[in-house]
C-alpha cells in the first residue's frame, strides 16, 4: 500500500475532527449558517485558525481563486481508497473525481496514481458551500471514503 494513499484516510479523519471543533465553537458563539461559511474564508482562516491547514503557514492557497472558501476543504466529489481502486498498466489508482471534472487529471507518483484536482475550484466557492452546506463535515464527505466499500 502506498504511503501517500494511507495519508488520505489519516488526513480525512484529522480534518473532519478539526472542522467539527471549529463549527461547534462558532455555533456556541451563536453564528448562523451564512456566518459560519463566511468565517471559513481563506483570509480569515489564516489568521483565526492557523493550524487548520498546513498551507496556512505559508499563506498559500490550495487553489488559486480570489475568494477561496475553506469550509469544504476537501471536495465532496473526490473519491479515494487507500487499498487502491484499480490497476492501470501496473500502476494503482488511489483516487478519482466522481464527475470526471475536466479540471482534474490523474498524476503518477512512482506506481501510484492520484487525482490532481488543484486546477478545480468548484468546492471552494461560497455559493457552492452554501448550496451543499452541512454542519457535519463527515456527512458532507461521506461518499469520498471508499475504504469501507471493499
Amino acid at each position: 500500500m502506498s504511503n501517500q494513499s494511507t495519508s488520505y484516510l489519516t488526513w480525512f479523519n484529522k480534518q473532519g475532527n478539526q472542522h467539527r471543533l471549529i463549527v461547534e465553537k462558532l455555533q456556541a458563539q451563536g453564528l448562523d449558517q451564512a456566518e459560519i461559511v463566511a468565517y471559513f474564508d481563506f483570509d480569515n482562516m489564516v489568521l483565526a485558525e492557523p493550524d487548520f491547514c498546513p498551507l496556512y503557514a505559508q499563506k498559500q492557497k490550495c487553489h488559486e481563486v480570489k475568494q477561496l472558501n475553506c469550509y469544504l476543504c476537501a471536495c465532496p466529489l473526490f473519491r479515494f481508497n487507500s487499498k487502491g481502486i484499480e490497476t492501470i498498466q501496473g500502476n494503482t489508482v488511489y483516487s478519482y473525481c466522481s464527475v470526471n471534472s475536466k479540471f482534474g487529471h490523474p498524476a503518477l507518483f512512482g506506481q501510484a496514481i492520484h487525482l490532481d484536482c488543484s486546477a478545480c475550484v468548484v468546492p471552494h466557492s461560497k455559493k457552492y458551500v452554501l448550496k451543499h452546506f452541512n454542519e457535519n463535515w463527515f456527512a458532507s464527505m461521506a461518499s469520498c471514503n471508499l475504504d469501507n466499500d471493499t
